[in-house]
């Protein structure tokens, strides 16, 4: 297995695009075996980290279905994230059902289209939480007209998941830190060694 990890910001101005910025913002608020909590708990958490985003218009009232769709817009979202990662455990079924509920939520929240003499830009024409989400898929939309969709990825360390964008060279990147690489290579290495010691003796 590969034990590429995410560079450095230095080499690829793309990790710092707006976009990317907010998605990864969104999907990183998973609790995680890393000590992350979980920001989306409830209503209550949800709008207090609405409150501390610019990107999403800042404060807005939320409820705990507000807090508990977002925890399903985010899931599906983290899915697809792991599958750019080759994630075997989430392509498949998991895929499948992440990529309907974020048809549905497509569906839900639509985008709309503002045209500027200095270009075009996707955002949300509604308001409250229905515009926090239609933000994210707008956000998603402007990534992948760039051609770096697959580059952003959600870390496969089981215990992490966490979400970042792959600048190396080649768009190999499958970890988020090299600790986490290190992790995983540790895991393998002991699950090799346990695999050999409980093989049978020749006769």
């Amino acid at each position: 297995m590969s034990s590429a990890v995410a560079g450095s910001a230095k080499t690829d101005p793309r990790a710092a695009m707006p976009a990317v910025e907010t998605v990864l913002a969104f999907v990183n608020t998973r609790a995680n075996g890393g000590g992350e909590q979980e920001l989306f708990v409830d209503g209550h958490s949800f709008a207090a980290w609405l409150a501390g985003r610019d990107d999403f218009g800042g404060e807005i009232v939320a409820t705990d279905a507000d807090a508990a769709a977002a925890r399903e817009l985010r899931d599906a979202l983290v899915t697809l994230l792991l599958a750019h990662s080759g994630d075997e455990e989430s392509v498949g079924e998991p895929l499948h059902h992440a990529e309907e509920h974020l048809r549905r939520a497509g569906a839900l929240y639509p985008m709309a289209t503002v045209v500027t003499a200095r270009g075009v830009e996707l955002t949300s024409p509604q308001a409250g939480v229905p515009r926090v989400f239609g933000t994210v898929l707008a956000a998603v939309t402007t990534v992948a007209q760039t051609g770096d969709w697959g580059r952003v990825k959600a870390c496969r360390n089981p215990p992490c998941h966490f979400g970042f964008f792959d600048r190396t060279r080649n768009g190999g990147g499958l970890y988020c830190s090299t600790g986490c690489g290190s992790q995983v290579s540790m895991r393998n290495y002991r699950q090799r060694r346990r695999r050999g010691s409980e093989a049978p003796p020749e006769s």
